[in-house]
Protein backbone atom coordinates (compact mmCIF):
# COMPACT_ATOMS: atom_id res chain seq x y z
CA UNK A 1 0.00 0.00 0.00
CA UNK A 2 1.52 3.16 -0.98
CA UNK A 3 1.76 6.40 1.32
CA UNK A 4 -0.92 8.95 0.65
CA UNK A 5 -0.17 12.18 -0.79
CA UNK A 6 -0.26 15.21 1.71
CA UNK A 7 0.85 18.77 1.96
CA UNK A 8 4.95 18.45 2.73
CA UNK A 9 4.55 20.17 6.44
CA UNK A 10 2.45 16.67 7.65
CA UNK A 11 5.63 14.88 8.15
CA UNK A 12 5.55 13.69 11.72
CA UNK A 13 2.61 11.50 13.96
CA UNK A 14 0.94 15.12 15.46
CA UNK A 15 1.00 16.87 12.26
CA UNK A 16 -0.36 14.03 10.24
CA UNK A 17 -3.34 13.34 12.59
CA UNK A 18 -4.00 16.89 12.63
CA UNK A 19 -3.54 17.74 9.26
CA UNK A 20 -5.94 14.54 7.54
CA UNK A 21 -8.50 14.93 10.02
CA UNK A 22 -8.71 18.60 10.59
CA UNK A 23 -7.26 21.11 9.43
CA UNK A 24 -8.81 22.55 6.10
CA UNK A 25 -12.49 21.07 7.13
CA UNK A 26 -15.17 23.52 7.59
CA UNK A 27 -15.49 23.68 11.35
CA UNK A 28 -19.09 24.99 13.02
CA UNK A 29 -18.76 24.23 16.36
CA UNK A 30 -17.82 27.49 19.13
CA UNK A 31 -16.35 25.40 21.69
CA UNK A 32 -13.77 24.19 18.80
CA UNK A 33 -14.00 27.37 17.21
CA UNK A 34 -12.67 28.99 20.60
CA UNK A 35 -10.32 26.15 21.42
CA UNK A 36 -8.46 26.72 18.26
CA UNK A 37 -8.21 30.45 18.30
CA UNK A 38 -6.99 30.70 21.50
CA UNK A 39 -4.03 28.09 20.47
CA UNK A 40 -3.50 30.10 17.45
CA UNK A 41 -2.73 32.81 19.56
CA UNK A 42 -0.46 30.78 21.89
CA UNK A 43 1.66 29.41 18.78
CA UNK A 44 2.78 33.19 18.07
CA UNK A 45 6.68 33.00 17.81
CA UNK A 46 6.84 28.90 18.10
CA UNK A 47 6.02 25.87 15.79
CA UNK A 48 2.19 24.84 15.55
CA UNK A 49 4.25 21.09 16.38
CA UNK A 50 4.75 22.60 19.74
CA UNK A 51 0.90 23.53 20.17
CA UNK A 52 -0.34 19.92 18.94
CA UNK A 53 2.27 18.33 21.40
CA UNK A 54 0.70 19.86 24.18
CA UNK A 55 -3.05 20.20 23.07
CA UNK A 56 -4.30 17.63 25.61
CA UNK A 57 -2.62 19.14 28.25
CA UNK A 58 -4.10 22.89 26.89
CA UNK A 59 -7.49 21.41 26.77
CA UNK A 60 -6.96 19.95 30.37
CA UNK A 61 -5.75 23.31 32.09
CA UNK A 62 -8.42 25.22 30.08
CA UNK A 63 -11.31 23.55 31.01
CA UNK A 64 -11.55 21.93 27.70
CA UNK A 65 -12.07 25.67 25.94
CA UNK A 66 -15.65 26.12 26.92
CA UNK A 67 -15.36 29.80 26.57
CA UNK A 68 -17.68 30.45 29.85
CA UNK A 69 -15.19 29.07 31.55
CA UNK A 70 -12.51 30.14 30.09
CA UNK A 71 -13.65 33.91 30.83
CA UNK A 72 -14.60 33.47 34.65
CA UNK A 73 -10.66 32.46 35.07
CA UNK A 74 -9.87 34.33 38.06
CA UNK A 75 -6.03 35.66 38.74
CA UNK A 76 -5.40 33.25 40.87
CA UNK A 77 -6.38 30.66 38.14
CA UNK A 78 -4.13 32.45 35.79
CA UNK A 79 -0.94 32.34 38.06
CA UNK A 80 -1.87 28.54 38.39
CA UNK A 81 -2.09 28.58 34.55
CA UNK A 82 1.61 30.42 34.81
CA UNK A 83 2.99 27.61 36.56
CA UNK A 84 2.00 24.70 34.68
CA UNK A 85 4.89 23.04 32.81
CA UNK A 86 2.32 21.06 30.44
CA UNK A 87 1.53 23.95 28.27
CA UNK A 88 2.99 27.22 26.99
CA UNK A 89 3.40 29.50 30.22
CA UNK A 90 3.22 32.85 28.91
CA UNK A 91 1.22 35.02 30.95
CA UNK A 92 0.63 37.48 28.35
CA UNK A 93 -0.97 34.90 26.09
CA UNK A 94 -3.06 33.10 29.48
CA UNK A 95 -4.25 37.11 30.41
CA UNK A 96 -5.22 37.31 26.16
CA UNK A 97 -7.24 34.14 26.53
CA UNK A 98 -9.48 35.39 29.27
CA UNK A 99 -9.79 38.38 27.58
CA UNK A 100 -10.67 36.71 24.43
CA UNK A 101 -12.97 34.59 25.75
CA UNK A 102 -15.30 37.72 27.05
CA UNK A 103 -14.87 39.08 23.42
CA UNK A 104 -15.51 35.67 22.06
CA UNK A 105 -19.01 35.23 24.20
CA UNK A 106 -20.10 39.17 23.45
CA UNK A 107 -19.94 38.24 19.56
CA UNK A 108 -22.11 34.47 20.42
CA UNK A 109 -24.45 37.21 22.20
CA UNK A 110 -24.80 39.79 18.87
CA UNK A 111 -25.06 37.26 16.34
CA UNK A 112 -25.99 34.05 18.22
CA UNK A 113 -22.86 31.79 17.60
CA UNK A 114 -19.24 32.86 16.91
CA UNK A 115 -19.84 30.45 13.96
CA UNK A 116 -22.41 32.60 11.96
CA UNK A 117 -20.03 35.50 12.79
CA UNK A 118 -16.48 33.93 11.87
CA UNK A 119 -18.13 32.31 8.61
CA UNK A 120 -19.73 36.31 7.63
CA UNK A 121 -16.58 37.11 6.18
CA UNK A 122 -17.15 34.88 3.26
CA UNK A 123 -20.50 34.40 3.23
CA UNK A 124 -20.33 30.90 4.55
CA UNK A 125 -17.78 29.29 1.87
CA UNK A 126 -14.82 28.26 2.04
CA UNK A 127 -12.25 30.02 0.05
CA UNK A 128 -10.38 27.54 -2.01
CA UNK A 129 -7.30 28.09 -2.76
CA UNK A 130 -5.53 25.74 -5.61
CA UNK A 131 -2.11 26.01 -4.59
CA UNK A 132 0.26 23.91 -6.52
CA UNK A 133 3.58 24.13 -4.16
CA UNK A 134 3.59 24.94 -0.33
CA UNK A 135 5.78 27.86 -0.96
CA UNK A 136 2.83 29.37 -2.74
CA UNK A 137 0.72 29.52 0.84
CA UNK A 138 1.07 33.35 1.41
CA UNK A 139 1.30 34.56 5.37
CA UNK A 140 -1.73 36.58 4.66
CA UNK A 141 -4.19 37.50 3.06
CA UNK A 142 -6.92 40.62 2.31
CA UNK A 143 -9.71 37.88 4.16
CA UNK A 144 -7.25 37.96 7.31
CA UNK A 145 -5.71 41.25 7.37
CA UNK A 146 -9.76 42.56 7.44
CA UNK A 147 -11.18 39.56 10.06
CA UNK A 148 -7.53 40.67 12.02
CA UNK A 149 -8.70 44.63 12.26
CA UNK A 150 -12.22 43.61 12.87
CA UNK A 151 -11.52 41.33 16.04
CA UNK A 152 -8.66 43.17 16.93
CA UNK A 153 -11.90 46.44 17.87
CA UNK A 154 -13.70 43.71 19.34
CA UNK A 155 -10.65 43.83 22.23
CA UNK A 156 -9.02 40.58 20.97
CA UNK A 157 -5.36 40.43 21.27
CA UNK A 158 -2.89 37.63 19.95
CA UNK A 159 -5.16 37.85 16.81
CA UNK A 160 -2.66 39.19 14.16
CA UNK A 161 -3.40 38.85 10.47
CA UNK A 162 -0.91 36.14 10.27
CA UNK A 163 -2.11 34.15 13.59
CA UNK A 164 -5.53 34.67 11.57
CA UNK A 165 -5.02 33.23 8.39
CA UNK A 166 -3.44 30.34 9.84
CA UNK A 167 -6.62 30.21 12.27
CA UNK A 168 -8.89 30.55 8.96
CA UNK A 169 -6.90 27.63 7.57
CA UNK A 170 -7.51 25.61 10.57
CA UNK A 171 -10.99 26.03 10.28
CA UNK A 172 -11.79 25.39 6.88
CA UNK A 173 -12.73 29.18 6.12
CA UNK A 174 -9.80 29.04 3.98
CA UNK A 175 -9.02 25.87 2.15
CA UNK A 176 -5.12 26.01 1.71
CA UNK A 177 -4.84 21.68 1.23
CA UNK A 178 -1.94 21.54 -1.63
CA UNK A 179 -3.69 20.58 -5.02
CA UNK A 180 -2.46 16.99 -5.01
CA UNK A 181 -3.20 16.43 -1.74
CA UNK A 182 -5.34 13.25 -1.47
CA UNK A 183 -6.90 14.83 1.75
CA UNK A 184 -8.34 18.03 0.77
CA UNK A 185 -12.07 17.92 1.14
CA UNK A 186 -12.88 19.68 -2.13
CA UNK A 187 -11.77 17.20 -3.61
CA UNK A 188 -11.55 14.13 -1.55
CA UNK A 189 -15.19 15.17 0.46
CA UNK A 190 -15.57 11.82 1.97
CA UNK A 191 -12.17 11.96 4.86
CA UNK A 192 -13.04 13.41 7.57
Amino acid sequence: MSNPLRCPWAVDPWSVAYHDGEWGNPCHEDRLLFELLILEGFQAGLSWLTILKKRPAFQEAFDHFQPEKVAAFSMEKCQELAENACIVRNKSKIAASVGNAQAFLQIQKQYGSFDAYIWSFTNGNSVVNNWQHQAEVPATSSLSDKVSAELKKRGFKFVGSTIIYSYLGAIGVINDHLAGCEFNPVSHPACP
